[in-house]
């Protein structure tokens, strides 16, 4: 039987991971080692900063709500604590930007009529 050399799945596969660092500073983007490293490094800081980023827009969205709220006599915990369910901060943080009349009704259960 005869050896089968590995050079042509070899070479693809290298080529698919420095495809992948093609932008990155020094031999990261050349050689394989290490950019092989370099890439695995940046898909773990990629996800835990998606991760953060989620974070950091939920606390800015409570803090636009809470303070949208206060103008209007309210609070932020008598707001998203209504006894209907869950409101989307998201939507309610763009509200109290684009239109800061709604937080003017009394009830708070009026918002989840939107």
């Amino acid at each position: 039987m005869t050896r089968v050399r590995g050079s042509y799945n070899l070479r693809k596969r290298h080529k698919k991971i420095l495809k992948q660092t093609k932008g990155f500073r020094g031999s990261p983007s050349i050689l394989y080692r290490n950019g092989n490293q370099q890439l695995m490094k940046a898909l773990q800081n990629g996800l835990r900063s998606r991760r953060l980023r989620r974070r950091d827009f939920r606390s800015i969205w409570i803090t636009r709500i809470n303070a949208k709220a206060r103008q209007f006599g309210m609070n932020y915990n008598s707001l998203i604590s209504s006894p209907k369910g869950i409101i989307n901060r998201k939507i309610l943080a763009q509200l109290a930007i684009f239109d800061p009349e709604v937080f003017l009704t009394e009830d708070p259960e009026s918002l989840l009529s939107l």
